[in-house]
């Protein structure tokens, strides 16, 4: 067996973030009885959508700081409604309860508990790697029963950076005690989880998905799985 540890990613490889906040960002918008400002709702969800991705890529980047990012991805659709004062307390308020609504929810990716049943059988050692916020993400692994997989939880607000920083798997690498000839980062983002990797010198599996296209997918990634039960077929 070529690998004994495994870098997962946690946000939409195992954990469906996108479907959870998808309920969330619901629950938020009915909380703040935000269907006075908006005659379609489907504005502040679009926007809301828009921001987030924008943000969390810079973010990633290192381009702008955790505070910039929460009040921001609630400033933008909520500056598309009607009549409503958008200020930052506002949005640190809504921000908030987004993440308490999200933090809570179970949903995982469909064969996730599968898939790390199925690790844990076959001997690996299995380090949770994010670039989530960290009181988030503990809520959201005992939510979901997915903690008590994992050898180690590396998160980048830890490591003082972010995937796909270099400086970030050599951090997992340090503290999960793992060697890089012998670990395999596993993710379904090709920027933050797996060209991170490679360019760390870690071989790296991408989780395709967002049914990225086989031309986009560069020739270096060492493996891609259509789904999770897939990546059983490898490991």
């Amino acid at each position: 067996m070529k690998y004994k540890d495994l870098f997962i990613d946690f946000d939409d490889t195992l954990y469906d973030t996108y479907g959870n906040a998808v309920i969330a960002l619901r629950e938020t918008f009915e909380e703040f009885h935000l269907e006075r400002y908006y005659a379609d709702p489907k504005v502040f969800y679009d926007a809301y959508w828009a921001a987030n991705i924008d943000l969390w890529t810079r973010y990633s980047k290192g381009e702008i700081e955790r505070p910039f990012l929460i009040v921001e991805r609630f400033r933008r659709p909520l500056s598309a409604g009607t009549g409503l004062d958008v200020t930052e307390a506002l949005c640190l308020e809504m921000s908030d309860k987004f993440l308490d609504f999200c933090s809570s929810k179970s949903g995982v990716v469909e064969g996730a508990h599968e898939l790390m049943d199925y690790l844990r059988s076959r001997g690996y050692r299995m380090h949770m790697t994010s670039n989530g916020f960290h009181e988030v993400q503990y809520k959201k692994l005992a939510a979901c029963g997915l903690q008590d997989y994992f050898d180690t939880i590396i998160l980048s607000e830890d490591a003082g950076v972010n995937k796909p920083s270099p400086q970030y798997f050599s951090y997992a690498l340090r503290v999960s005690g793992a060697e890089r000839q012998t670990t395999l980062m596993i993710g379904d983002n090709l920027n933050t989880d797996v060209l991170g990797a490679l360019n760390a010198g870690i071989d790296a599996m991408l989780v395709n998905r967002w049914n990225i296209g086989e031309t986009d997918i560069p020739s270096t990634v060492t493996f891609v799985a259509d789904n999770l039960r897939d990546v059983m077929k490898v490991l």
